[in-house]
């Protein structure tokens, strides 16, 4: 295997840890920017290292539609390509297919590990069968068992194991039994890591975290999970404290393209007309080039007209959430994680309104969150 995976503290479930990868050492929990083609839109990879990004993701669909995997692993890989000295994580493809130019690709799992083995990156997905989790009925269990049948094929046609770790991913929709079945057979395998798959997709809150509760207690405590597709923060603190260790997603990017920035409180919409005169920074308790330099007011001009507005602001919402995974990691390392979880609530639901699945999912992860929580709601 090419990766270390050592867990340096913990709060019941929660774990601190060091993930080591052929490119880079990082720290969990950790969460990944999208980098569709090879690119986070509007930032340069400076910057992403700047901020404290760890690892980017790349989307294999679209990078061996242009500019293709075999001119990439001509040019030295995709950490080459895109001068990102950093780790790389490849998503499997099968979530896109659809092609965008009129031809079609036929993704086998073959094909889709020779073209991640092409590119280059740390992390490489297995080809699963994804199907929504608002789906019920047979359709749900022929996915789980094709992605099972799909995971040995994977493994077979995977040329670089001692430099590229092939993580399965774990499907059943919202089935206890189906997700129970995908985790024992996949474990099985003695797979580097495992994701979590098949979420934050339209399924209600109560599903999703018991979903990744069930998971997570089921899958090796000695390997990486990554719960694929989450990147509110209220989420990525949920699935932490339930033993989760790493995330991906567009939201805080593609949020910043619409003039919304993350902050402790939840989002600032800088396109509404009461930021036009107000000085401060987008968040006071935030210390990146944004927020140093840079009023509400003058984004909100820049919101509104200029592309430099969504690039300022992708900025800030990734230096938030790597923030918040310094922040993750930090807490539970130093013991302090059921005081910044709490912390974390009040500031988000400063009357104590905390979501019923939110008190739901800390009571199974065994932090005490009641102070947090108005007692009428209780």
């Amino acid at each position: 295997m090419a990766l270390r995976f050592e867990i340096l503290g913990r709060f019941n479930r929660a774990r601190a840890a060091r993930l080591t990868l052929p490119h880079f050492t990082c720290q969990t929990p950790l969460f990944m920017p999208v980098g569709t083609q090879g690119t986070i839109k509007g930032l340069t990879t400076d910057q992403l290292e700047e901020i404290g990004c760890q690892i980017i993701l790349g989307n294999t669909y679209h990078l061996e539609l242009r500019p293709g995997s075999q001119l990439i692993d001509d040019l030295g890989g995709l950490h080459k390509f895109m001068n990102w000295k950093r780790a790389l994580l490849t998503d499997s493809g099968g979530f896109q297919m659809s092609p965008v130019d009129g031809k079609p690709m036929l993704l086998t799992p073959e094909e889709s590990i020779h073209i991640q083995n092409n590119i280059g990156a740390d992390i490489i997905m297995a080809l699963d069968d994804v199907v929504k989790t608002t789906i019920t009925g047979p359709r749900i269990k022929e996915a789980m068992y094709r992605t099972i049948r799909w995971i040995d094929r994977c493994i077979a046609a995977h040329k670089k194991p001692d430099v590229q770790n092939l993580f399965g991913i774990v499907q059943g929709g919202l089935d206890p039994v189906l997700r129970d079945i995908c985790v024992r057979s996949l474990v099985e395998r003695n797979l580097p890591g495992y994701a979590i798959g098949g979420l934050a997709g339209g399924e209600d809150k109560d599903s999703f975290w018991r979903v990744v509760a069930q998971c997570t207690a089921g899958l090796p405590e000695n390997k990486p999970r990554y719960v694929m597709g989450v990147g509110y923060p209220l989420d990525i603190v949920v699935c932490s404290a339930l033993g989760a260790d790493m995330y991906d997603c567009v939201y805080p990017t593609r949020t910043a393209r619409f003039g919304t920035a993350l902050v402790p409180e939840g989002v600032l919409k800088l396109k509404h007309n009461s930021m036009a005169t107000d000085e401060r920074p987008i968040d006071h308790t935030c210390s990146c080039m944004v927020c140093k330099k840079y009023t509400r007011a003058y984004l909100h001009c820049l919101v509104t007209k200029d592309a430099m507005g969504s690039q300022l602001l992708s900025y800030h919402n990734l230096s938030f959430m790597m923030r918040l995974s310094r922040d993750l990691h930090m807490s539970i390392l130093e013991g302090r994680f059921p005081e910044f979880v709490r912390g974390f609530l009040r500031v988000q639901f400063p009357t104590g309104d905390v979501p019923q699945w939110v008190r739901n999912a800390m009571e199974v992860a065994g932090i005490d969150i009641s102070e947090c929580c108005a007692s009428t709601n209780v």
